[in-house]
């Protein structure tokens, strides 16, 4: 008896031992995770991509279908199918890691925050901008709560969450937003060191995009100062505000202000950028063309030359001196900014007319907060046109509209008084064709009886 029960036991061991050797350890598992990690750091999504799937197909057999260790695995495989452009699968691999990790730790746990930042990033990259919104806000108010309000890990999430908002025509919320990223920066690094530049420089993009021009140019001054006290890297840093503070002058004399000027202190009002020429014209404040030769000087002591960067900044002064009615200094600098852009690769930025200075009707969508239109009409209006070598536009009709006649002959208008940089061939200014340019309006609906 004794015997048969030791053959029965060998039998037994026999039959299990493949099972038991075939059982996931976490051996295995991190040596994947390694290989995984590997491909990923590398950019080889492809490769990357069947072992991030192997390590959840790994974690789900050796735990279960719904264990908190595959909270992590899932959202590295909806990560690498993010940079892959899967953004569904993507999408389905962080719903589900969101999911187990609510289910197994609730709504204030910390394995959520990659998943819930990685679903939003996804939303926002397919334009799914209110669900982004809510879920980018969702995982910001997680890492405040757990990391504190000003803690700069939450610097990833703020960012798509911003253009989620700016997207959604929140512009009070993004306005809140953009500035919280500066004060977060400054918090976390002191509000010299350079890695505030870049969330005052978002910043300053933003105020000039609204057309608050003397707040924006206040940005870029601040960001001009950072930028000087950071030693070597200064020349390169410095030339971005520089860009920056030219521009803010030039949008405000061409287009004008959304702002109160007189609330604002102009950094530039005694101007600091002593020296150089003064030309302007048609109202521009000479300190803007100070800023963009200032620019150029310190591209010019720059070794090697950047010549991309220097193809910017005399495009720049062209535009400056177009809207300065000073055309032949304009195509003189806008040829010598196609020079810089061929030995720098790509003529890209001049090949094709620029909008410079377009004031829009006083029925435009643009011009009216989002809140305000629930109780009006949209039309809207398509412009063709011609944009001449000088920039000016001809040639100005009605290509598709529903709007009135009268509201399409306000746009038409507006259309003829732009000004447009000219499009380049060969480094020279052309007419260019066909030129379209779309103006939503609105109309008050008329009271129900």
């Amino acid at each position: 008896m004794k015997r048969l029960l030791m053959l029965a036991a060998a039998v037994l061991a026999a039959v299990l031992a493949p099972a038991v050797a075939l059982a996931v350890t976490d051996a295995e598992r991190v040596a994947v995770y390694r290989d995984f990690r590997a491909a990923f750091d590398a950019r080889r999504y492809p490769d990357a991509l069947p072992l991030a799937e192997k390590l959840v197909a790994l974690t789900q057999e050796q735990y279960g279908a719904n264990d908190r260790e595959l909270v992590n695995p899932l959202a590295n495989l909806g990560t690498t199918q993010y940079r892959m452009g899967d953004y569904k699968g993507a999408e389905e691999a962080y719903l589900r890691s969101v999911k187990i990790a609510a289910d197994t730790g609730g709504n204030g746990d910390r394995l959520l925050l990659r998943p819930l930042q990685g679903l939003g990033a996804t939303y926002y990259a397919t334009r799914q901008y209110e669900d982004a919104s809510v879920t980018l806000q969702r995982a910001l108010d997680l890492s405040r709560n757990l990391d504190g309000l000003l803690n700069p890990g939450q610097m990833p999430i703020l960012y798509p969450l911003i253009g989620s908002l700016v997207s959604l025509e929140r512009h009070g919320e993004a306005d809140r937003e953009f500035q919280y990223a500066v004060r977060v920066a400054q918090s976390a690094w002191g509000s010299t060191d350079r890695r505030v530049i870049r969330p005052v420089d978002r910043y300053a993009h933003w105020l000039e995009h609204m057309g608050r021009y003397p707040s924006a140019r206040a940005a870029y001054a601040r960001e001009l100062t950072i930028a000087e006290g950071t030693g070597s890297r200064a020349a390169r840093l410095v030339i971005d505000p520089l860009l920056g503070i030219a521009r803010s002058y030039r949008l405000e004399a061409t287009n004008g202000s959304d702002e109160e000027t007189a609330q604002y202190v102009d950094p530039f009002a005694q101007s600091s950028l002593s020296g150089l020429p003064e030309h302007a014209g048609r109202g521009l404040n000479p300190d803007g063309e100070k800023a963009l030769l200032l620019a150029l000087q310190t591209i010019d002591k720059m070794r090697p030359v950047d010549h991309e960067l220097r193809g910017t900044s005399l495009m720049e002064l062209g535009d400056w001196y177009l809207c300065a009615d000073q055309a032949d200094r304009s195509l003189a600098r806008y040829r010598e900014a196609w020079k810089e852009f061929q030995q720098a690769g790509s003529t890209a930025p001049l090949d094709a007319p620029r909008q410079l200075a377009y004031r829009t009707p006083a029925s435009s969508a643009a011009r009216s907060p989002l809140a305000e239109r629930d109780s009006t009409d949209e039309h809207s209006v398509q412009a063709t046109f011609t944009v001449k070598h000088d920039g000016h536009t001809a040639n100005v009709t009605t290509s598709s509209s529903d709007a009135t006649a009268a509201q399409q002959k306000t746009v038409l208008a507006a259309v003829r008084r732009a000004r447009y940089a000219p499009r380049l061939l060969n480094g020279e200014p052309v007419d260019t064709e066909g030129v379209t340019l779309v103006e939503k309006l609105l109309t008050k609906r008329p009271r129900q009886p």
